[in-house]
C-alpha cells in the first residue's frame, strides 16, 4: 500500500504515521519503493516471521501442527 492509504486507515496524524514507518524501516520489517513522490510500502515477512518466532519463544508458546 501507499502511504497515504495506510495512513488513510488510522486515525493518526502525518507526522505520527511518518515516524511509525521510519521505526519499521529501521527494524528492517518493511520496506519503501519511491516512484516519484509516491512512496509504497511492503512487509518484510522473513524478518516479520523471525520476530513472531521469538515472541513464541520467549512466552514459551508452540506453534501448532500444519494439519
Amino acid at each position: 500500500m501507499t502511504a497515504g492509504e495506510l495512513a488513510a486507515q488510522f486515525e493518526l496524524s502525518w507526522p505520527t504515521m511518518s515516524g511509525h514507518f521510519t521505526v519499521l524501516r529501521e527494524a528492517d520489517l518493511i520496506a519503501a519503493d519511491k516512484v516519484g513522490t509516491t512512496i509504497t510500502y511492503h512487509l518484510n515477512l522473513s524478518v516479520l516471521e523471525e520476530a513472531m518466532a521469538t515472541l513464541l519463544e520467549a512466552f514459551h508458546i508452540r506453534p501448532r501442527e500444519p494439519r
